[in-house]
């Protein structure tokens, strides 16, 4: 009859499991710390329990982890000055989604050639996570792979589901027992209906399919997340953080008996998609909490150590140090003179 099983299938490679990495490398007292006040912080400012306004700026990806660790010890400096105000952490994103083909982040491919060592990949996040968390910033990540989330989902604070999966049943699912809060972004069409279904369909219980810490196949029961909000990046050509966007957005909420809570992506396309343009957006945010908005309680922001972006030469040492790989950042002078102008705006 021939074969009829994995005809398109080059390679099974066992993966080391969750339970076996955290024995590898292990987690400090005072990352655990930092993570756990994270998660309490953004969950009291959810809950109006905490004045603070989130900011989650980063680099759009991490690719090298000296400058990752720069990075977070210059962002840490600041938080120290403007932490009685602003809610600080650092965006530390290891998965790209690719609308074709491309690089798909760290963990996928750190060595720019698809060598495909994910085991290897995981295990440098774990120790970028890790020291970041000990620096004394709680971290932020996008969830894209459902098996990456069981290695990665204990060292974050909050995690994005993007605009490419918030439709995606497996993502509600899976942010449904996720330990931390989860912002949904609107499609890229700007919906905002999937990201409300979404909100509706974590903070239920679920059971799918997934691995447990000894990376064994199994049914996976889950709670519900209760801490979910909705997080806007514009979509269909235009952008969705203005006044009348805000009004729109905050009605649909309250129409499915979600308080609006608005977290507002500075960048794609609410800044056209130009990096230069995210202070505009920040803003504009800024006129509006002074004008009395109290739905909008966070700003993603797309920073690294330089501004700008650079494609993956041929020759990997040729790439030029803190400057992204994928969408184009402002760079740190910039993003400091920001986070000064919002924090003396609130």
């Amino acid at each position: 009859m021939g074969k009829i099983n994995n005809i398109r299938i080059r390679d099974f490679k066992k993966l080391i499991s969750p339970k076996e990495i955290r024995l590898q490398i292990p987690i400090s007292d005072s990352s655990i710390k930092t993570i756990n006040n994270g998660r309490e912080d953004f969950c009291n400012i959810l809950d109006d329990k905490d004045k603070r306004f989130v900011v989650i700026v980063g680099p759009c990806s991490i690719h090298e982890p000296e400058s990752a660790f720069e990075y977070a010890e210059k962002l840490k400096k600041i938080e120290n000055k403007l932490s009685d105000k602003l809610l600080i952490m650092m965006r530390v994103y290891f998965e790209k989604p690719r609308t074709t083909t491309g690089w798909k982040g760290l963990i996928n491919d750190h060595f720019f050639k698809q060598t495909k060592d994910i085991e290897s990949g995981l295990k440098i996040a774990r120790k970028i996570l890790i020291k970041i968390n000990e620096i004394g910033l709680p971290t932020a990540t996008e969830f894209l792979d459902p098996i990456i989330a069981a290695y990665t989902g204990e060292l974050v604070s909050w995690g994005a589901i993007g605009a490419r999966t918030t439709e995606s049943q497996t993502h509600r699912e899976m942010a449904s027992g996720l330990s931390v809060p989860i912002g949904f972004k609107n499609n890229t069409d700007g919906n905002l209906d999937v990201a409300i279904n979404a909100m509706e369909s974590a903070k239920n219980s679920h059971s799918f399919l997934g691995i447990d810490d000894d990376g064994i196949c199994c049914v996976i029961k889950t709670k519900g997340n209760p801490d979910t909000h909705i997080v806007l990046r514009g979509g269909g050509g235009r952008t969705n953080y203005h006044v009348e966007d805000i009004e729109v957005c905050k009605n649909k909420m309250k129409a499915r008996q979600f308080i609006p809570r608005i977290m507002i992506d500075c960048s794609h396309e609410n800044s056209g998609k130009d990096y230069r343009k995210q202070k505009m957006v920040v803003k504009d945010i800024i006129a509006q909490k002074q004008s009395g908005n109290k739905s909008i309680f966070g700003v993603m922001i797309e920073s690294n150590l330089f501004e700008g972006s650079q494609k993956i030469p041929e020759n990997i040492n040729d790439l030029k140090y803190g400057v992204s790989i994928t969408d184009s950042c402002i760079g740190f002078p910039e993003t400091e003179k920001l986070l000064c102008e919002l924090h003396k705006s609130l």
